[in-house]
């Protein structure tokens, strides 16, 4: 096996190699709502599929909210990473800057997430009628009737103007979408789901979006900017992998209407599923010759799981857990050399591969191969 690049110094050491050098960040002005202000680009950048981002950092009044309208941490994550993914196919991230979004308050955001209310409805929620603007779908006294909007994310892209002054040059809103709708017929009752099809919830997406688009472009700040509007459809509560954002459109600057919709080639699988053996079953037998082989080696192994990425049906990256008990250090740098050569022996290089390897104790070493790089980095926690 080929050299591994073991490193036993502290994570610590390790970032602050990767850290940026802010005696040669740039200061900009940005152009607000109705100010300028002085803000820094800090010069380093992790790669190219990132956007850099200008200091200092603005919150969006709305953060918080996606942790009570979004399933799982897993859906989380990947609704916020995955429309930055979105965003790269309009806003160039070697020209535009992000912002967490700043025109979507969170009254309005919560508002817009509530159902149609009826006049009693009205008076029991205590609201207003011009509060009455939920985007789901009107009770119609059966508990079952889906909400299918469960959140609303909105990110800003900032561009260099004639002046060479950063201002808003594009708008990204993701629209998260139930798979899935969770009800109970009476409070901290049991909890009862609805599924929801794929067609009818892409259906049911667009026309959302749609009227998301007539909203935003009535707002002074959103009326002039490139928007996109990206549809994500998220897992249920109990799946160990997120869900995937599967359709975007566009609207040109003062434009009222989105464009055609272009379709998103985008999927999580777990390894071993039904799933991936359906769909996959290449990928999943060379999954299951490592995971064969991993057994091999401790008797007192209790499992390997894995998270498949797939774009247009092709293994892009596969991440892997491996919950392990060990009984010295020098067993688990053992067991984490094996492995690595595993991911050598058993996986093309045109796949990225990390696998994580946790005890009780927690995370005991981490493993990462790029695409088309030859050795694995590896690192050993101390």
């Amino acid at each position: 096996m080929k050299k591994l690049m073991l490193l036993a110094l502290s994570l610590s050491l390790l970032l602050a190699g990767c850290a940026p050098n802010f005696n040669e960040q740039d200061e900009v002005v940005r152009e607000k709502e109705d100010a300028k202000e002085k803000a820094i680009i800090p010069s380093f950048k992790i790669s190219d599929q990132y956007y850099q981002t200008v200091l200092p950092f603005e919150p969006s009044e709305s953060r918080g909210l996606v942790v009570g309208n979004i399933n799982s941490k897993y859906d989380i994550t990947e609704f916020e990473t995955g429309l930055m993914r979105v965003a790269q196919n309009t806003f160039d991230p070697d020209k535009y800057l992000f912002q967490e979004g700043q025109h979507l308050k969170r009254k309005t955001v919560s508002l817009w997430l509530n159902r149609k209310f009826t006049a009693a409805q009205l008076e029991e929620n205590k609201l207003k009628e011009e509060e009455n603007i939920g985007l789901n779908p009107l009770d119609n006294g059966k508990e079952e009737t889906p909400k299918f909007l469960a959140h609303i994310l909105e990110h800003n892209y900032l561009v260099k103007n004639d002046e060479g002054k950063y201002k808003l040059g594009g708008v990204v809103i993701g629209l998260a979408l139930n798979s899935v709708y969770y009800y109970q017929k009476i409070q901290y009752g049991p909890t009862y789901e609805t599924k929801i099809s794929h067609a009818e919830l892409e259906k049911e997406g667009k026309k959302l979006a749609d009227e998301v688009l007539s909203r935003l472009r009535k707002m002074d700040q959103l009326k002039d900017v490139p928007i996109t509007i990206a549809l994500f459809e998220q897992q249920s509560k109990t799946s160990v992998v997120p869900g995937n954002f599967f359709a975007y459109a566009n609207a040109p600057k003062g434009s009222t209407k989105l464009g055609g919709w272009e379709k998103i080639e985008e999927k999580y699988v777990q390894f071993p599923s039904s799933a991936a053996t359906e769909s996959h079953r290449d990928d999943l037998t060379s999954f299951l010759n490592f995971k064969q082989d991993v057994e091999a080696y401790f008797p007192n192994f209790n499992g390997v799981i894995g998270k498949a990425f797939y774009v247009q049906g092709q293994l892009q990256e596969l991440s892997i857990n491996i919950p392990i008990q060990f009984y010295g250090k020098a067993e688990g740098i053992g067991f984490t050399q094996y492995v690595a050569g595993l991911i050598m022996k058993h996986f093309p290089e045109y796949i990225s591969i990390e696998v994580n390897v946790s005890s009780v104790y927690g995370p005991e070493a981490l493993i990462v191969r790029k695409a088309d790089q030859n050795e694995p980095f590896v690192h050993i926690y101390n």
